[in-house]
């Protein structure tokens, strides 16, 4: 799977990033390959050093994806409450140190600890973080993204966040990543439909459509694609299974916005 980190060089440079074990920063540095240390959240957690995906406990696992989710450092007592909520807080705290200490060493280096607050260390890649600016990027007015590299962030945008996990300090960042990739996919079938590569908008928008079967504006876009190409049959095919679905789920009808889009 493409990187964001590789898209975003390409979007820096105007030309196709080289492919890296890590590839999560904006100027990939070949040096420092050997010791590069990432976080994957998008498609499952993974820890990967140097390139090499790193065994880790669930218990493991849970507390470097929350600290990796935060927007800078975290209180202790804080990290304790919400991932051992239904103990004391005696325990917690416990819980917490126990788990800090079975970190093992390529995730005790993820992790910046004192005896208040724990954070990311400096220099760890996030995938989440720089897939969330290339989002932003393909949602700017007038996106300066080419073609090829809204193609490349496809399967990227279509990967879900720590799919599986539903722990309730998940769910806000699982959502909002949901919302931002439904909007850069949709934003990218509209780019790849006036750059007139219709089979990877529809590609685009075949992604938004299953995150989210019965988003309007996602099959707004999949229809706009195959009205685009001049495929008439394939349009109506299309509208015509999203009324059934969304009839048949909640005993609604499409907007007239959709309706109008037909010929």
């Amino acid at each position: 799977m493409t990187s964001a980190g590789e898209v975003l060089s390409a979007s820096a440079s105007n030309a196709p990033a080289p492919i890296a074990s890590v590839g999560l920063r904006l100027a990939p540095d070949p040096a420092r390959e050997h010791r590069a240390l990432g976080i994957c959240l998008l498609g499952g957690f993974r820890l990967v050093l140097g390139g090499s995906v790193m065994t880790l406990s669930l218990g493991a696992q849970r507390l470097v994806a929350f600290v990796a989710l935060q927007h800078g450092a975290v209180r202790r007592d804080l990290i304790a409450g919400l991932l051992w909520p239904a103990v004391s807080e005696g325990r917690a705290h416990a819980s917490l140190r126990s788990g800090l200490a079975r970190l093992g060493d390529a995730a005790s280096c993820a992790i910046a600890a004192d005896g208040i607050e724990l954070a990311l260390a400096a220099d760890v890649e996030v995938d989440l973080v720089e897939a969330r600016q290339l989002a932003h990027r393909l949602l700017e007015p007038g996106s300066t993204m080419t073609p090829a590299m809204t193609v490349r962030a496809i399967p990227l945008l279509a990967a879900e966040l720590l799919p599986g996990w539903y722990e309730d300090w998940t769910l806000l960042e699982v959502e909002s990543w949901r919302q931002l990739r439904l909007h850069a996919l949709e934003a990218a079938a509209g780019l790849l439909v006036v750059a007139r590569r219709f089979g990877d908008a529809a590609d685009a928008a075949v992604a938004a459509v299953r995150v989210d079967p019965l988003r309007e504006s996602a099959r707004s876009a999949l229809i706009g694609v195959h009205l685009a190409e001049g495929n008439q049959s394939e349009a109506l095919r299309e509208f015509e299974r999203f009324r059934v679905l969304l009839d048949e789920e909640l005993g609604l009808a499409p907007t007239s916005t959709l309706h109008d889009l037909l010929p």
